[in-house]
Formats: structure tokens, C-alpha cells, sequence
């Protein structure tokens, strides 16, 4: 199956985003387009095991002169070893290339985050991020991400370790108001942990950009002061995207002029101009968190 990836640059801060559906032990999966390089038959490609590896890697494959890392993601998922995989997303995410074995991809869907719902916590849980309903049917987000960190050590290394800094700068830090937009419950406690580390201390975190804004702009009652802050938001979310996120503070007459950075796996080519558009502060990719700090404190604190 080819994935036509002309359609994923939407209108600017519409909400809305394309999943590719496939299914793993009978659970019907989705991946966000923009994540998808290519999806491959599996039976066309020769596993090369490797030594030591990770338990949810099956091996290597080799495209078109690439060596990519073959992630097993029924084993991965709990669905045990009787799953026929027959198809392989190839993904690139965090700028980091590698493959994922599912049991058959059936079409794309485009929909809006507002459509997608929070997942229940049961059995799979930790690796969902929300879930979209088709009539009597449910598709599952998959969090990507997580997985990878987890067979990558060198993502949670840097998801996880900033260079120390001066006492002076860490004062700073302490009292700069951050809120953090992030729908992984992994991802999002490891930046926010790793800001506290770097001396950042005042953080409210979010799990998706509604939250998020909710907070921001509230209904009833005063809004967060927010001076010498900034915002710091994953792109996909459910109920809202970072980018829709984006474009309300940017089209907000208190808040356009807060800082909002994109920490995101998706900043590609296509995702970066985007972003520049709606007028993003900067954009960085996941897992990079010195750079991210570093950008902090230059936007904060002109340093």
C-alpha cells in the first residue's frame, strides 16, 4: 500500500490530521501520516536477527541501502506470537528511522483531533493515546514514541540529561512560568522532570492543547500570569492539536506575544513551515532537550 502523504500540510490550525489504520491481533491501530514514510510486505524483506537486542526487536531490515531497525509490535502490544504480520510501517520519527511489523494496513482516515477521545486504562493502555470512533467501530492512537524510546536508549538519554548551568541562571529559571502540552504520560513526565532538573520550577503541564488553553484563557476567573513565560506543546494531541494551540495565542490580543515552542517528532519540512506560518517561537525536534533548554533561556533571558 502507498501512502499519499501530498494531503498532510491541512489548512493552518484547523485541527485536523490523517491516520493510516492497520490492525494487530484483531485491534484495529492508527499512526498519524505524517509519521509514515512507506508501508512494505513484509514477506519481501529478509529479517536479519541482531545480538543482544532489544525484546521487541525482531532483527534488521535493509531499504533501499538503509539498515532499519524492525520493531515486532504484536510482542510489543501483548497480542502473543499466532499474529501473521504481513505488512511493515516504515516510520520516521524523531528523526530516527525504523519499522514496525503489523498484521495488515487497510486506509487512511482524515479527522479532527477534537473527534478523538482519551483511552480508557486497560490492559494496553500505556501505549494508546487516544482513540477515534467510526460507528460501531474503535481505532486506536498508538504512542509511537514511547516504544521507540524504549528500544532506543540514546532517545531517552537525551530525553532526560541537560548539561549543568551556573546557580545564576538556574534562579532564573526557578520562577519563569512554563506550561507543558504533552499527551504521553511518559514523555510528558520526562520533560517535566528534566526542566525541574535544569532549575525550571514553575510548570504546569497539560495533557493536550485544550487543557492547555483552558488554562491559559479561562472562562471564569483570572488568567495565569505568564510574564517571562512561554509555552511548550507537542504538535499531535487529542481534542487539540499544538498547532491549533498555536494559532489561539498567536490570534489572542493578551497572549500573541508568548513564547511557544513545538516540541515535536514531526518537525519535517512540511511540519517546520507550518509552523512558521501560525508564528511559532521555535521548533524543535524530540528528544533534544539541551537544545531545548538552551532555546528556553535565550527567548526568556536573552542569553
Amino acid at each position: 500500500m502507498a501512502v499519499e502523504k501530498n494531503g498532510i500540510l491541512l489548512e493552518s490550525g484547523t485541527n485536523e490530521f490523517e491516520i493510516v489504520e492497520f490492525s494487530v491481533g484483531g485491534v484495529s491501530y492508527g499512526i498519524n501520516v505524517a509519521k509514515v514514510r512507506e508501508v512494505i510486505q513484509s514477506s519481501l524483506f529478509p529479517i536479519t536477527k541482531v545480538a543482544r537486542a532489544h525484546p521487541y526487536l525482531d532483527g534488521v531490515i535493509t531499504l533501499r541501502g538503509s539498515t532499519i531497525p524492525l520493531v515486532n509490535l504484536p510482542r510489543c502490544m501483548g497480542h502473543g506470537q499466532g499474529v501473521q504480520c504481513k505488512s511493515i510501517i516504515v516510520t520516521e520519527i524523531n528523526a530516527y528511522a525504523i519499522g514496525f511489523l503489523v498484521d495488515e494496513v487497510s486506509r487512511i482516515h482524515r479527522i479532527s483531533w477534537n473527534d478523538m477521545e482519551s483511552p480508557p486504562q486497560v490492559g494496553g493502555g500505556s501505549r494508546v493515546v487516544g482513540l477515534v470512533r467510526f460507528g460501531d467501530r474503535i481505532v486506536l492512537l498508538m504512542d509511537f514514541e514511547s516504544i521507540i524510546a524504549e528500544v532506543n536508549p540514546q532517545i531517552n538519554k537525551k530525553l532526560t540529561e541537560v548539561e549543568s548551568r551556573n546557580d545564576n541562571l538556574q534562579s532564573l529559571r526557578q520562577s519563569a512560568p512554563i506550561v507543558v502540552a504533552e499527551d504521553s504520560t511518559m514523555l510528558r513526565n520526562m520533560v517535566v522532570s528534566t526542566l525541574n532538573d535544569a532549575g525550571y520550577e514553575n510548570i504546569s503541564a497539560f495533557v493536550n492543547g485544550l487543557e492547555a488553553w483552558n488554562y491559559l484563557h479561562p472562562e471564569d476567573g483570572p488568567a495565569p500570569d505568564m510574564g517571562r513565560g512561554a509555552v511548550i506543546t507537542d504538535i499531535e494531541m487529542p481534542k487539540m492539536d499544538g498547532h491549533r494551540l498555536l494559532k489561539l495565542i498567536r490570534d489572542d490580543a493578551e497572549l500573541r506575544g508568548l513564547p511557544v515552542i513545538l516540541f515535536s517528532s514531526l518537525i519535517n519540512e512540511e511540519m517546520r513551515s507550518k509552523g512558521e506560518m501560525l508564528g511559532a517561537t521555535g521548533q524543535i525536534t524530540k528528544p533534544e532537550m539541551n537544545e531545548l533548554v538552551d532555546f528556553l533561556d535565550s527567548v526568556l533571558f536573552s542569553i
